[in-house]
């Protein structure tokens, strides 16, 4: 599907760049596209996971990831019962899930290629996707947003009275985009033209019944002295202190002048959390110490475990650098292909084509722009989105509904070229429809959300 779909758009530029008269256009636009997946995609990836596959090795080695994989075991299989239970790629996938959840962009997407990885391990037919490769990639492309930072910080810096007001709607719109990516994965992977083909040599039914011997998980570290578990929970004391601060600053502040001590001066906030209260305030703190206490509870915990923390995390970093010289092809073909289709103008002719058919189901014509462009492009989107929030007013329906949108969609084309091609991946079956399936029920959802809510 990813094929003949790539050929159209690289096709169809052409065809309506010679009508149009932009020949030159998606000539510039191929070559920035190629240069931009290098220079501002691959190469500024390298780096973030670097840190977050060193940082995982040591959550991985001290034991952190086989406890969190046994406590959500059950979620698990019935998630992915083709992986084994006792396999790595369980802790893996659940910190990406968490990271996506929370919002953070830039860990997700390194733990995720960790976890395709480990789910390489198990494929039974190398360069075709298996089963859990295609149910991951649709969680990743219909991930519940609990935070959805981006859209919040762009309706405040617009000046939104209320820019928290579609948390509550992008969260049931993601829920919702959920549920449809994992029915339309497990429904599509039944049908015939999406089956995977017999195996080239049978695999041995124990062969990935439990990780390689060298794996971290069957490392079993030294358990926790007395004294160290009381340094581990006054280090998680001291960070939960400063959160606690930042939620609930009112009653803090009282009992520090109960006990005659002068005012204690909170850390600042970010612009976007200074004005909100509430659960809406608790969930940014949430975000706001989430990476940085993550970081240091990694390093700690492995150090009290014995870990050699500075030598593990080195190891772990250098894998870093390979996946962004693998992704760096796919990455290339997927961005020249979307780069020469915008420029061509084939977004505008869509939404045109797609306007009589949409606006008698409810579709504003103003969003259709950002509907058909978000499943290929972060940073277009935000453009649409920022444009949109401008011209209509932050606080608007169609400034919420695009805002929705915006939270509770994601680039599936970008997504499937990183992850799969992190891996070698060349036939990707089922994963892309499902990603798009999950897509256009999360616009959907937003819309009918949004009108039930704020009109």
């Amino acid at each position: 599907m990813l094929n003949a779909l790539w050929l159209a758009l690289i096709l169809g530029s052409v065809l309506l760049a010679a009508f149009t008269g932009r020949l030159e256009a998606i000539t510039q636009g191929a070559f920035a596209a190629a240069r931009d997946s290098l220079t501002q995609i691959a190469l500024p990836l390298a780096g973030v996971m670097a840190l977050w596959l060193g940082f995982l090795r040591l959550a991985e080695l001290s034991g952190l990831v086989g406890l969190l994989a046994k406590g959500l075991r059950p979620v698990l299989r019935r998630l992915f019962p083709d992986i084994p239970p006792e396999h790595p790629a369980h802790g893996a996938i659940l910190m990406n899930m968490a990271a996506n959840m929370l919002g953070l962009g830039n860990a997700a997407t390194p733990l995720g290629l960790r976890a395709m990885k480990l789910l390489e391990t198990l494929n039974p037919t190398p360069g075709i996707a298996s089963n859990a490769m295609c149910t991951f990639l649709a969680i990743n492309t219909s991930s519940i947003q609990l935070i959805p930072a981006t859209a919040v910080a762009i309706l405040s810096t617009q000046g939104s009275l209320q820019p928290t007001a579609i948390i509550g709607t992008t969260l049931l719109a993601t829920g919702t985009a959920f549920l449809a990516g994992m029915i339309s994965v497990r429904f599509l992977q039944t049908l015939s033209v999406f089956r995977l083909p017999p195996a080239p040599t049978p695999p041995n039914p124990n062969a990935f019944s439990s990780p390689a011997p060298d794996s971290p998980l069957l490392t079993e570290p030294p358990a926790l002295s007395p004294k160290r578990k009381a340094m581990l929970w006054g280090f998680c004391l001291l960070l939960a202190l400063p959160a606690l601060f930042l939620v609930l600053p009112g009653p803090f502040q009282s009992a520090l002048h109960s006990l005659s001590l002068p005012p204690f001066p909170l850390p600042p906030l970010p612009d976007a959390l200074a004005s909100q209260t509430g659960l809406p305030r608790a969930l940014g703190v949430l975000s706001l110490f989430a990476i940085p206490c993550t970081l240091a509870f990694f390093a700690l915990y492995a150090a009290l475990r014995g870990v050699r923390v500075y030598e593990e995390f080195v190891i772990g970093a250098k894998d870093g650098w390979e996946v962004a010289q693998r992704i760096v092809p796919p990455l290339v073909a997927i961005l020249v292909g979307v780069k020469m289709f915008r420029e061509a103008g084939g977004i505008q002719i869509l939404s045109r084509l797609l306007s009589p058919i949409l606006s008698p189901l409810g579709v504003p014509t103003e969003l259709l722009p950002l509907i058909l462009v978000r499943p290929l492009s972060g940073g277009a989107t935000t453009g649409l989105f920022t444009e949109l929030v401008t011209q209509f007013g932050p606080d608007s329906l169609l400034a919420r509904t695009a805002a929705t949108i915006f939270g509770s969609t994601e680039t599936t084309f970008y997504v499937l070229a990183v992850y799969f091609g992190s891996v070698g991946i060349r036939r990707g079956r089922h994963a892309l429809a499902a990603g798009l399936i999950a897509d256009a029920t999360g616009a959907a959802a937003s819309i009918a959300l949004c009108r039930w809510m704020f009109s």
